[in-house]
């Protein structure tokens, strides 16, 4: 057992499930992701953001890190550096903007409106971090998880679990429902996107699984709202998400 992983909760399936996604000595061997992603939807016509289009990233596997390469504007970087700061970097490196702190930036008015640039790094980056590296955040000191039925209408051979996240890790929420198929695979997530509000319930659904090096994740992704009851509204879709490539950096 990996250190921080906790004995109580379902263990044996948390192994299971980081199996299933590559491994433990895969994961152990890498410090970062390459990917290439194109990520559009209703919540990006919300904030008036654009959608991205093969826009590649670069996922720290140690710490809550994610690179957004010429992005914003071409021959720019965009960083989330965890819930400390965002900022923009021009070609010589040079900082062009930042923000501090940049989750509580959001419990401004202007965010329920739209969302400035740095806005988007911190959503878009905490976000594409957590979907790139789960299921092995796991393995990272302060989970817990507990074993959680099945909600109606699901395969029977599927199996659920609900992880409460420690509080110094960027994301959606602090719980969070999963899912797993038969074979141990990731098919739907629900949780609430407390930066866009406390009623931004979540289905998120995975498909399209592909082995990149060994690695196997969800390529497609569909994030519907969740408003009453388990059945996600068939749309809109507030963000669809494609993975195109992604590249293993060992280290």
């Amino acid at each position: 057992m990996a250190p921080g992983m906790k004995e109580y909760g379902p263990p044996a399936l948390v192994k299971d499930v980081i199996e299933a996604h590559g491994g433990m000595a895969l994961w152990q061997s890498l410090k970062a992701l390459e990917a290439d992603i194109s990520v559009r939807g209703l919540l990006f016509t919300m904030k008036r953001q654009p959608a991205m289009n093969h826009v590649r990233v670069r996922a720290s596997t140690r710490r809550p890190r994610l690179t957004f390469l010429d992005f914003p504007h071409p021959g720019q970087t965009g960083e989330f550096r965890g819930d400390e700061e965002v900022r923009v970097l021009d070609n010589s490196g040079k900082v062009v903007a930042g923000r501090t702190h940049p989750r509580s930036a959001f419990r401004g008015l202007r965010r329920q409106v739209y969302w400035d640039t740095l806005d988007f790094i911190y959503f878009a980056g905490y976000a594409t971090w957590n979907y790139l590296l789960t299921p092995f955040l796991f393995l990272r000191d302060g989970f817990t998880f507990e074993s959680l039925a099945l909600l109606p209408g699901m395969p029977v051979s599927w199996t659920g679990l609900q992880v409460t996240f420690p509080g110094d890790m960027p994301t959606h929420s602090r719980k969070q429902d999963f899912y797993f198929d038969e074979d141990h695979y990731l098919r739907r997530l629900d949780y609430t996107a407390e930066v866009v509000g406390s009623w931004a319930h979540a289905a998120h659904l995975c498909r399209d699984y592909r082995d990149f090096n060994g690695l196997k994740i969800s390529a497609s992704r569909r994030v519907r709202p969740l408003f009453i009851g388990s059945n996600p509204l068939p749309a809109p879709a507030l963000v669809a998400l494609e993975i195109h490539d992604i590249q293993l950096i060992h280290g």
